[in-house]
């Protein structure tokens, strides 16, 4: 298993994040609904935890085939989506608990994720104090800004460097800009890659971590290039936004019908350490 720690700051409040992460998910799977592909949203609803109080349950098929490398398209179907369950307690979050991640072809591949919001530049230690973590782990923080993002999915208008927030003023990012912008937020991710195959268990863990750093980086560039469009949205309008887009791109994903069917597994149980009070 590699388990590592991702930090991706942003020139938000958590409160603000919460309506432009919504927003974001949306509006990014839907651009993503090509050719039968990108995001299914199968479940959205409200789901009470014990321990975590109120929050959302969603549960979405992730189509993926064309954009496998070749070697994995080589051992894979040509057709198929993985599910992907997530618990959302903002500020806390749960996403692939246990082996909601886990494709029927692929019974030792599994993904969990673990998310917390603070209104800080990244600097609280020891954020996730949990017993599936062994040792120590790598913490790395991705710069909205400044870390490059495979070139396919860059665009000069998403572009933290140059962009600049009509609404809120904020933006264009300089150098350091962590260090002395106001209002300012992070994303703390914990995520475990686990493929236990012997040969290939480095390779693809490592592969996996690397497309989830670019999904993370280009969400939250889109989040902030896209402040402008949710920014004042009600959380009743941005849900509302969320179920006629979710709506549009279901239509899209349904022009193809999936041929490989995943694992299921129940709501997780209210163990997970967690803030007072999400998708990945």
């Amino acid at each position: 298993m590699l388990i590592k720690e991702y930090r991706i700051c942003m020139p938000l409040t958590t409160e603000e994040y919460r309506v432009g992460q919504l927003y974001t998910i949306s509006k990014h799977s839907h651009q993503e609904s090509e050719k039968g592909e990108g995001v299914e949203v199968v479940k959205n609803e409200p789901h009470e935890d014990p321990v975590h109080g109120p929050g959302q349950f969603t549960e979405k098929r992730v189509h993926l085939s064309s954009k496998l490398p070749s070697w994995a398209r080589a051992v894979t179907p040509r057709i198929f989506y993985i599910t992907e369950k997530a618990w959302n307690y903002y500020p806390y979050t749960i996403t692939a608990d246990g082996h909601s991640l886990q494709c029927s072809f692929l019974p030792k591949f599994s993904i969990y994720i673990e998310t917390k919001y603070e209104d800080n530049c990244g600097d609280s230690e020891n954020i996730f104090r949990s017993d599936k973590i062994l040792g120590d782990h790598e913490v790395t923080f991705l710069d909205i800004a400044f870390d490059e993002i495979p070139e396919r999915y860059y665009r000069s208008l998403e572009d933290p460097r140059f962009f600049s927030s009509a609404k809120t003023g904020r933006g264009p990012l300089r150098e350091g800009w962590r260090q002395h912008t106001k209002p300012i937020m992070c994303s703390y991710k914990l995520v475990s890659v686990k493929f236990e195959v012997w040969g290939l268990q480095t390779r693809v863990e490592q592969f996996v971590h690397k497309v989830i750093r670019d999904i993370l980086l280009i969400g939250h560039r889109q989040a902030f290039a896209w402040v402008d469009e949710w920014c004042g949205m009600t959380m009743e309008e941005v849900r509302r936004y969320e179920r006629e887009t979710q709506e549009a791109t279901n239509e899209l994903i349904g022009l193809v019908a999936p041929t490989i069917s995943v694992s299921e597994v129940g709501q997780p149980t209210a163990t997970h350490s967690a803030p007072a009070s999400a998708p990945s």
